[in-house]
């Protein structure tokens, strides 16, 4: 009988050990990852919520160092060197602290290694980039406080903080044109088809050299043959109505014409149709 009591306060204790009570977290944990350009970007984060208080002035007091979130320190980390306000960050994790005002916001990229907690005041040997921008108040209540990254381009992005009723954004760059450039001068003495057609519809997208990326697009026409589908043949035509060449623009889209009608791709026929009408076509 001693025996199976025993036993019973053993089992007991097993399910009071594994009987955790789960219970949602008041600041909710957020991971947001965004590519911009060629660059990784990873944002870890807490979110406190308003709930009903006063937050900047009150809650997060004006003129003092703040977390930007609750718990853990928000991290960020790029794939890449980044510029931030003329000031480059290296590839890497750092902690985002900001100093809030009523008007403007400091924002601090910190690279304090793995230490945790709110520094009293910053080291500046550890202060990776600091920037101050301005301060904005929204027509509306932002619940809960919330990073995002928008305005994306190839080149750069726009990182916002928004909570209650303000907002603050920090535009950053990224080194996209000088990758892409590095990568199409390593594939270059090997490239297909594809690697000229990318090469030259980079070369379009980004106002670069249209002249070399005439040259590129023709090697892709070329080594695609009879095969060129009407889409690259409708790339082809853009690039040379760019560089001024409307003969040669008129003739890639009336091949790409043609191929759209036999493919039934409609948005096509009315792109090339609409092309042809502006470079004077009837």
């Amino acid at each position: 009988m001693k025996k199976l009591v025993s036993i019973l306060m053993v089992f007991t204790l097993c399910l009071s050990v594994n009987a955790q009570v789960k219970t949602p977290a008041p600041s909710p944990f957020s991971k947001l990852e965004q590519k911009v350009g060629l660059t990784d970007i990873t944002l870890e984060y807490s979110r406190p919520g308003v709930k009903g208080r006063t937050v900047f002035g009150n809650l997060v007091p004006y003129g003092k160092i703040w977390r930007t979130g609750a718990n853990a320190r928000t991290k960020i980390t790029f794939s890449t060197d980044v510029v931030v306000s003329g000031q480059t960050l290296e590839a890497g994790s750092y902690s985002i602290f900001t100093v809030p005002n009523a008007k403007t916001w400091d924002v601090v990229f910190y690279n304090e290694g793995k230490t945790s907690g709110t520094p009293k005041e910053f080291d500046a040997k550890y202060v990776a980039a600091k920037a101050t921008v301005d301060a904005h108040t929204v027509p509306f209540d932002v619940e809960s406080f919330t990073i995002d990254i928008n305005n994306i381009s190839n080149d750069g992005a726009r990182l916002e903080f928004i909570w209650e009723k303000t907002w603050v954004g920090l535009d950053f760059t990224v080194p996209t044109d000088k990758m892409v450039v590095a990568s199409i001068e390593k594939v270059m003495n090997g490239a297909d088809a594809n690697d000229y057609f990318a090469s030259a519809m980079y070369y379009l997208q980004a106002d670069k050299d249209i002249n070399q990326a005439k040259i590129w697009i023709d090697k892709a026409i070329n080594m695609s043959g009879d095969k060129a589908p009407f889409w690259q043949l409708r790339q082809q035509s853009l690039i040379y109505a760019k560089a001024g060449d409307k003969k040669g623009a008129i003739a890639a889209a009336k091949k790409s014409l043609e191929k759209a009608i036999k493919a039934g791709n409609d948005d096509y026929v009315k792109m090339n149709k609409d092309s042809l009408k502006e470079w004077g076509v009837k």
